[in-house]
């Protein structure tokens, strides 16, 4: 039987879509930390039929509008002394940065590196974002 510790005082990143855990664990840096966290793989779910959860026993700093880009349905609940103390429910961010690579070769941030990259939500039904610069357009939901 699988057995995590409860957390004390941290974070759990839940609802994640199977398979993507291990992608916001490593861009969290999780797998590097001094710190207690668990990565949880396929649980069965009611709304998703399967999911993925993140455990960190530490408060960490997190740029939501990257989890919220990767998958709008995460919900990451505040733990403190044991208890569930704020839920903050992802939604796609109207704009990230420095977040995925343009692929249009001829795009500026491509050949100047200073150049931040920047896309803007374009259909937020279909989760498309569209780079500031040169206006190729990107899905949401993977980072590069």
């Amino acid at each position: 039987m699988l057995n995590v510790d409860t957390i004390k005082n941290g974070l759990v990143i839940d609802h994640i879509k199977a398979g993507c855990g291990a992608q916001i664990f490593h861009w969290l840096g999780l797998d590097k930390a001094n710190f207690t966290s668990a990565l949880i793989m396929n649980v069965p779910s009611k709304k998703l039929e399967r999911k993925d959860i993140i455990k960190v026993d530490n408060i960490i700093n997190i740029d939501y509008s990257v989890l919220g880009f990767i998958d709008p349905n995460i919900c990451v609940n505040i733990i403190k002394d044991e208890k569930i103390v704020r839920k903050i429910r992802m939604e796609l961010p109207e704009r990230v940065e420095n977040v995925i690579k343009c692929k249009n070769p001829r795009c500026i941030t491509m050949t100047e590196h200073y150049v931040p990259k920047v896309f803007i939500l374009a259909d937020k039904a279909k989760a498309i974002y569209r780079c500031e610069y040169c206006d190729a357009f990107y899905s949401a939901g993977t980072l590069d």
